[in-house]
């Protein structure tokens, strides 16, 4: 059966809406489903890393995307024993965009959809659940939505995150590498400082990340792998007591938290697939590589991914091509990047957390690696480097068929239409 489609993304997260634009700019027809009716997600990453503000930049629209509400990060702290020490400073880094900006991630993802319906070869279905995948001749051929209804499309992009239904419907490899930890997530209110004072403390026992979001703390309190239960069994307020003493900054605001509805367990994952494709399908993001939170890049990998694979195969697509012979090139470009990464926070897991968190280790005072980052500022530059740019930075090569409207034409609303995520929601 021919498709009208060249192209179906399932999952509309940074992965699969970034990829969706590109290849739209390339000329190709392409539909991104996604399952929830907006992009509303409780307590989902948020940290918009240098390599992916060049990327917008490379494509005129960091201006507009830097008009969206966000915050500024230039420096990373830890503090350790009572020491706040700078272990990240991206202003050396050798790029315009000098920083990390918070965003939101609904936010992001609406620009980023606001954008890619200027192409008139872009269409977002939102409600819409992929359930399987749709096969022809042993060829993947599109995917079955949850209802039964077939999309059907010359190529499928699996981007259906971390949990991705369609890599394990596709029959692809997974190599699991453990993740011995979790995080409780939960928002605290807090003043407004002319700075962002984003940064980690390490504790007797603990590691806590506090998300410095303006008026609010976005905190990432780090347990042992399935602890979270034992944790809510010695309730709330044993909670809250070993928050404060962890950030005695936070001691005062702590009482804020009156029910564990304000308190998300993430449950960390730390693993990849070891064959990103078969014929008609590509998976990309957390669904190719699933990654922990340390050093917040996830996000900026599932953006560079979704580069690397418009880079190679958009064009090709858009002419019309048999890509599936090209499918390869996307998993050969970012599997060194990605195994780096999941190398370095695996290292982090296993000698840094593990120790702290599952051990309960006590720092009396901080470790000599990080004392020389005090000792030697030059050394923040190293750091800095791997989170803001990370390893084999992609670049904007795909081509622009000239077809971007002006105006955006009033969206339609039938079964499946795309829609504006809810602003006051919880981020």
């Amino acid at each position: 059966m021919a498709s009208e489609l060249d192209l179906v993304i399932a999952g509309g997260g940074p992965a699969g809406v970034m990829a969706g634009l590109l290849f739209a700019r390339a000329g190709c027809t392409v539909q991104v489903l996604e399952k929830h009716a907006d992009f509303f997600r409780d307590f989902r990453g948020d940290t918009v890393h240098p390599s992916t503000l060049e990327l917008l930049r490379e494509l005129g629209l960091l201006d507009s995307f830097l008009k969206r509400p966000h915050d500024e990060v230039r420096t990373l702290t830890a503090r350790v024993a009572d020491r706040q020490i700078t272990i990240a400073d991206t202003s050396h880094l050798p790029v315009k965009s000098r920083f990390i900006a918070l965003m939101p991630q609904w936010e992001f993802l609406d620009f980023l959809a606001q954008e890619a319906r200027h192409y008139p070869t872009f269409s977002l279905r939102m409600e819409a659940e992929a359930a399987d995948i749709v096969v022809e001749n042993g060829r993947v051929a599109g995917v079955r939505l949850k209802d039964g209804e077939e999309v059907r499309a010359r190529l499928t992009i699996a981007a259906d995150g971390r949990s991705s239904v369609l890599r394990k419907k596709a029959g692809l490899p997974k190599k699991d590498l453990d993740a011995p930890i979790d995080v409780l997530w939960f928002r605290l209110p807090k003043e407004k400082t002319p700075t962002n004072m984003t940064g980690g403390t390490f504790g007797a026992g603990t590691f806590l990340v506090e998300l410095d979001r303006g008026d609010y703390w976005q905190c990432a309190y780090v347990v042992p792998k399935g602890a979270a239960g034992e944790i809510r069994q010695n309730g709330l307020a044993s909670f809250r007591a070993s928050v404060a003493k962890a950030a005695p900054e936070l001691a005062s605001v702590v009482d804020t938290l009156q029910d564990w509805d304000q308190v998300k367990l993430l449950s960390v994952s730390l693993d990849r697939l070891t064959r990103w494709w078969r014929p008609g399908l590509l998976a990309i993001g957390d669904a190719a590589h699933a990654m922990s939170p340390v050093g917040g890049v996830g996000i900026n990998l599932a953006i560079q991914d979704a580069v690397a694979a418009a880079n190679i195969l958009a064009g090709p697509l858009a002419r019309g091509e048999n890509v599936d012979p090209l499918l390869h090139e996307v998993q050969d470009r970012r599997m060194l990047p990605t195994r780096i990464v999941q190398a370095a926070q695996k290292t982090v897991h296993d000698r840094v957390l593990t120790p702290l968190v599952a051990r309960k280790a006590v720092l009396d005072k901080a470790p000599l690696v990080l004392r020389l980052f005090d000792r030697f500022p030059v050394l923040r530059r190293i750091p800095a480097r791997l989170v803001g740019l990370g390893v084999r930075r992609e670049h904007i090569r795909s081509p622009d068929a000239g077809i971007r409207r002006p105006e955006i034409p009033p969206p339609s609303r039938p079964r499946g239409s795309s829609r504006s995520p809810r602003r006051t929601a919880r981020s």
